[in-house]
């Protein structure tokens, strides 16, 4: 557990970046700084390492003040990943990940090993070690800067908007990477970021700054959105709040029908005969979807003709569901998303695997929601 007691970051020139801050850091969650520029999230995120001291107060690590520590010590002790990982140019990717152990005192051969098990672990190919941060994309550069900091097994992990410097789609998998790496490895983990998205759908619990360096409001994801504590929080957490808390809610009450699916590369005759409503799902050899055949597009070529890459039309976003019966179904915004993104008004749900289980309707998610909305469930 991370504990803040009455932290105070005043700067010389009379700038207050932090100003008697109260908080506690759940051991084994993620925890999010969230806030504007300016707000002193990544200054209270630093100081729990001593790359800033306080000015007044105390913090604390499992119930020892961090100023009994010596720095380099300490932060031996706590993993750091920063924007655009921040890797040893002149180093492989295998020696960038094993620096911290072979300089904890473990032998290059055991930390070179180790390292090839963290490539591994954050979703790298082996081929990757060899090489060296230029050649990799930025996505394969924040894994390697994840990987590196989960070297020496901290108990702490610090995480200063990592994922801001790629773009929305790579970002988005980095998320999920994250999200399934806590879940195997139940670090502390202390992660800022300026995006309330990013925020709530990675935070256990979620802290609001406003300017001034002053905690707004410190709570779970969902009542964050459900009751914000003022009018600040409310207007950072955005007007279409009320959407996002359909992330908290489970879509177990809306069905999930059958759906007609095509193989690609089929015969477009036969893709036009399965058509349901004038529509297809176009799938690979493991039934992964490639997005929606409609009637009119598949008119303009002969049914001789082959179901190729020009005849797909992108099926928006999925849902993710792992049974038919909706027993570990999604969120009900992944339902509602993956409906309305849907060309067809359908969405496409998929198992673990992602394999096509069949569609959702529009109309299912609109009546599940208005019965969560009946029942209290959603912020108005």
């Amino acid at each position: 557990m991370i504990e803040f007691q009455a932290v105070t970051k005043q700067y010389d020139d009379g700038t207050t970046a932090v100003h008697a801050l109260d908080l506690r850091v759940e051991e084994g969650r993620i925890t999010v700084f969230v806030g504007p520029s300016g707000c002193g999230k990544t200054t209270s995120l630093r100081m729990i390492n001593r790359m800033i001291d306080p000015t007044s107060g105390r913090i604390l690590i499992d119930g020892k003040d961090i100023r009994e520590s010596d720095p380099p010590l300490l932060r031996r002790g706590i993993g750091y990943v920063i924007q655009q990982a921040g890797l040893f140019p002149h180093r492989t990717v295998l020696d960038n990940v094993a620096t911290v152990p072979v300089l904890t005192g473990t032998s290059r051969r055991a930390a070179r090993k180790r390292a090839g098990e963290l490539l591994d672990l954050v979703g790298l190919p082996a081929g990757v070690a060899k090489r060296y941060p230029a050649q990799l994309s930025g996505g394969q550069q924040q894994r390697v800067g994840v990987a590196r900091a989960l070297a020496a097994d901290p108990p702490v992990l610090l995480m200063d908007e990592p994922f801001s410097a790629v773009d929305p789609i790579v970002r988005e998998g980095l998320q999920e990477e994250l999200l399934r790496l806590q879940a195997e490895l139940a670090k502390t983990i202390v992660f800022v970021t300026h995006d309330i998205d990013e925020a709530i759908k990675l935070g256990d619990r979620v802290a609001v700054f406003r300017q001034g360096g002053v905690l707004a409001q410190y709570e779970s994801p969902a009542v964050l959105l459900a009751n914000p504590a003022d009018d600040f929080v409310s207007s950072f957490v955005g007007r279409d709040r009320g959407y996002r808390a359909l992330g908290f809610l489970p879509a177990s009450g809306v069905a999930v029908g059958e759906v007609a699916c095509v193989r690609f590369g089929g015969k477009v005759g036969a893709a036009r005969t399965s058509l349901e409503d004038g529509w297809a799902i176009a799938v690979d050899e493991a039934s992964r979807p490639l997005g929606w055949l409609s009637a009119a597009r598949l008119s303009t070529v002969s049914d001789d003709a082959e179901v190729t890459e020009d005849l797909v039309i992108s099926g928006g976003s999925l849902y993710h569901v792992s049974a038919r019966d909706g027993a570990t179904a999604g969120s009900l915004r992944s339902a509602l998303d993956s409906a309305l993104s849907s060309p067809a008004g359908r969405g496409i749900a998929v198992d673990g695997d992602g394999a096509v289980v069949g569609a959702v309707q529009a109309e299912d998610v609109l009546t599940a929601l208005s019965a969560a909305r009946t029942a209290g469930k959603v912020p108005s």
